[in-house]
């Protein structure tokens, strides 16, 4: 099958490098001009593992190819993808501008019956929007064919999006089949393109669940939405274990061990960040409030969230002294990725600068991109152990798999304080306190 990608974001591009390992031609569409040669030559502007091999392979074999104008795709493809960004606008509800205007192009453009997949994340009847403005635009240019919008949210983790997209636990398709193809262009229906697109992937045994078109819209931020609950909901009671002399480890671990709650998303920490979960929670507040349909504990995950990171770096502040050496291991909001979208590093590092200390960072991976987003006088490390050369306190702000195997009793040695703060709470206290650093973590 022969697709287009609109988009080379981080769903755009991996989905356009995973579709192409699975058999598919796929033609990657951006506006970037940069961005696209960059693509052409095998290089990956985001950093996620297993992704630029893939992007290598696919141009090898002819089956990637990037271009910055979509009319040179749409005479040889069955189903358009837009995968565009879809970022808070006012009330941070979404803005969804450049999706409708991606549906206007296609409708402008196609001189044939083809699919049109919403991959963004969209609220609730943006799906019915984009096709009404289709069928407009069909129907002024004379057209008597249709062009069906459906909806096929991504479920990704970044630093493991190749993995879920080849071996998702569940593929979601909302769709309203009354709009199905029919024309003789091309005697496949949607839904039979959807699954044939699909067929690698379902073959093995992975779901594919059909639904309505607003059903699906729906799934993604609700399924986001509960994830980050869990997070903000452990996160809440690490004040009240702090206070009580109770462990938040063997609380999650009690919790977890429950087969109705599952242990996943309860690792207490200094709360979420990234692209998907702070964007998508508020992004489901605004579009409820539209309805006029209360959301309270989505509203109490967002406030515990934003808690839970002002009462991290408060403690920290409060637990130093005058001006001081400050390390910081890790920049982005999570391990195996450069994203540095409501990274907690960029609320907590400004703190320590406003407070008069002297910050020097290091992350694996984003220092590049965090650069611009942080104040000028911010030092930058070329290892963990030169971070920590002669500061008075570490802070742990994203939990890659380097700092957890790092020797506590070096760092100690090269450190000329003794204060760590553990905002993934990593390390064991025991062995901190071992090495003869003071630990401050949470709910611990």
């Amino acid at each position: 099958m022969t697709i287009a990608v609109i988009g080379t974001g981080y769903v755009g591009l991996v989905s356009a490098a995973c579709f192409a390992e699975l058999g598919h031609t796929v033609w990657g569409i951006d506006i970037d001009e940069a961005k696209v040669q960059m693509l052409r030559a095998g290089k990956s502007p985001i950093f996620e593992p297993g992704l630029e091999e893939l992007i290598k392979q696919g141009l090898a074999n002819g089956r990637l190819r990037f271009e910055t104008d979509i009319t040179l795709a749409l005479p040889h493809v069955e189903i358009v993808f837009s995968a565009v960004a879809t970022p808070p606008g006012e009330g941070f509800a979404a803005d969804l501008s450049i999706v409708f205007d991606v549906a206007k192009t296609i409708a402008e453009k196609a001189d044939r019956p083809l699919v049109f997949v919403n991959k963004s994340t969209v609220p609730v009847g943006t799906g019915a929007k984009c096709e009404a403005l289709i069928n407009e635009i069909l129907k002024k240019r004379g057209m008597e064919w249709r062009i069906p919008v459906i909806s096929n949210p991504e479920f990704l983790r970044e630093g493991m999006a190749v993995v879920d997209t080849m071996m998702p636990e569940r593929i979601v398709v909302g769709m309203n089949e009354k709009n199905d193809i029919t024309e003789a262009h091309n005697p496949m229906s949607s839904r039979e393109l959807m699954e044939d697109l699909y067929r690698p992937i379902t073959r093995v045994g992975k779901p594919i669940i059909f639904m309505s078109r607003e059903s699906a819209e729906i799934v993604k931020y609700a399924s986001n939405a509960f994830l980050a609950t869990k997070i903000s909901f452990i996160n809440m009671l690490t004040e009240l274990a702090e206070k009580t002399g109770a462990n938040i480890r063997d609380i999650a671990t009690g919790m977890g061990l429950d087969s109705r709650i599952g242990s996943r998303f309860l690792h207490a920490g200094i709360g979420y960040g990234g692209s998907c979960f702070p964007k998508d929670v508020k992004a489901l507040i605004a579009t409820a409030k539209e309805y006029s349909v209360p959301m309270p504990i989505v509203e109490a995950t967002d406030a515990v969230n934003t808690y839970q990171r002002k009462r991290f770096i408060d403690h920290i502040l409060r637990a130093l002294p005058g001006s001081m050496k400050v390390a910081v291991w890790g920049l982005s909001f999570k391990p195996k990725t450069d994203d540095m979208r409501e990274a907690p590093s960029l609320d907590v590092i400004p703190a320590l600068i406003n407070a008069g200390h002297a910050v020097t960072v290091f992350d694996p991976a984003s220092m590049d991109r965090a650069k611009p987003l942080l104040p000028p006088n911010v030092s930058y490390a070329t290892s963990p152990l030169e971070a920590v050369k002669d500061c008075d306190a570490l802070v742990l702000l994203t939990e890659w798999d380097l700092f957890r195997g790092i020797d506590l009793h070096e760092v100690k040695s090269t450190m000329r304080g003794t204060l760590l703060f553990d905002g993934r709470n990593v390390y064991e206290p025991k062995e901190v306190i071992a090495a003869g650093m003071k630990y401050h973590g949470i709910g611990l």
